[in-house]
């Protein structure tokens, strides 16, 4: 299945690649191009296909949980002060999302939205650290009866596109869809320092099923 977050990009390329497909058939020669034209644009398309796919999900049972909002890799797990929202010691766990990876991103907690704020920015790589200050971004604070989770969807080094459809209000289920980062990115995930944390640097996260963090 393709993401809806993605249905312009996605059949943009799509109309893009079978226009060159049929050039390269019907209007190109010898044969080594042509069919090297077809073999590349099919590639391409794949790749495209690939990134914007987007598999079901099921979430683990339990309220006091904090899941995934991405599919990644974790870079770190630290401990911060988070001044934004939870307004106290926290610990950062940060998740990069290849271009490879699903990059959907699911609601980590069931809860309200109690907290947005867009930051337009700078584009560094998703992996390094100033990325999660400087770079563009879309915070998000969740809470419960548990609690707070602060996230960020962090746009890198060629992701420029920051899908969020959250609004402030908004009640919302964990594990549920809310958005996307197009072409490879981050997502730092900010828990009480009183959560338990469940991953450690260099676990693999799948959204909506890894729990990061128990209440």
């Amino acid at each position: 299945m393709i993401t809806k977050y993605g249905y312009d990009v996605f059949f943009t390329i799509t109309g893009i690649c079978i226009a060159l497909i049929l050039v390269a058939l019907f209007l190109i020669e010898p044969k080594t191009i042509k069919y090297s034209i077809v073999a590349v644009t099919l590639v391409f398309f794949g790749f495209t296909a690939n990134f914007f796919r987007d598999p079901e999900r099921t979430p683990p049972t339990g309220d006091n949980l904090v899941l995934s909002p991405a599919d990644g890799k974790v870079l770190a797990v630290t401990d911060v002060e988070e001044t934004e929202f939870l307004k106290a010691p926290a610990r950062r766990i940060s998740v990069f999302m290849s271009p490879l990876n699903v990059h959907v991103n699911r609601n980590p907690i069931t809860g309200s939205v109690a907290h947005l704020r867009y930051v337009p920015g700078e584009y560094f790589a998703a992996f390094e650290d100033k990325a999660s200050e400087k770079n563009e971004q879309m915070i998000i604070g969740l809470q419960n009866h548990h609690g707070k989770v602060l996230f960020k969807q962090i746009a890198g080094f060629v992701a420029r596109r920051i899908v969020c459809t959250l609004n402030l209000g908004d009640s919302v289920k964990a594990g549920d869809r809310f958005g996307m980062i197009k072409f490879g990115s981050r997502v730092d995930v900010f828990v009480p320092r009183s959560a338990t944390p469940k991953v450690n640097s260099g676990d693999r996260t799948v959204a909506g099923e890894t729990v990061l963090a128990e209440f």
